[in-house]
């Protein structure tokens, strides 16, 4: 299979991540967003909503958005908690990190970090959701060593990993919540990554 994706992406690492984790046979394709690949007639005949990530199976079929394929990839594995509770509370955090996460974090990263932005240039609002969604992970991270409250990593930690860690290029300040800078660490250890920060 061809995953194509842009390794500036979060959501594109966590796709990466999660086949090189299972074992996966794929074949990585960049795509560059920054210079409108994802707009180009082929990518979009590709992927009718013009972004990364995008999976190409070996029978033709494709599948979008970050956590659909995470969740593909994984439904038979040990990043998918087989008690149904934990599994759910695994649904709980993608679905949350969709809504309430990456549009803070990975939204203000991409205008400070690459669209060179001042802070005075990005809506304050950014700040703010972002630092209550930090503080909101670090408070379930106190009590627990992964998100989903099990003994083990999960999809829920992959997802969230992936624009945590570099929350400091969007100007967030991981120290100011411990246990998220915590649990970051202990998950690039499970994941093999050096530290992002």
């Amino acid at each position: 299979m061809r995953i194509y994706g842009d390794t500036m992406s979060g959501n594109c690492l966590k796709v990466k991540w999660v086949a090189e984790r299972l074992g996966l046979a794929h074949e990585w394709v960049d795509v560059d967003i920054l210079k409108g690949e994802t707009r180009t007639d082929a990518f979009l005949a590709l992927n009718g909503f013009g972004q990364v990530p995008v999976v190409e199976f070996d029978d033709g079929r494709t599948l979008a958005q970050s956590n659909a394929i995470i969740v593909h990839f994984a439904q038979d594995s040990a990043l998918v908690p087989a008690d149904p509770y934990q599994r759910a509370r695994m649904f709980e955090w993608l679905f949350w990190e969709q809504y309430s996460h990456e549009p803070a974090i990975a939204v203000r990263r991409f205008q400070k970090h690459y669209l060179g932005r001042a802070d005075d240039e990005i809506d304050p609002a950014l700040m703010d959701k972002g630092n209550r969604a930090l503080a909101h992970m670090a408070q379930t991270l106190e009590m627990h060593d992964w998100l989903a409250g099990g003994a083990e990593i999960t999809l829920a930690d992959i997802a969230l990993l992936a624009y945590t860690r570099l929350a400091h290029e969007g100007g967030f300040d991981l120290a100011a919540f411990p246990a998220a800078r915590a649990w970051v660490a202990r998950c690039e250890r499970e994941l093999g990554l050096a530290p992002a920060q």
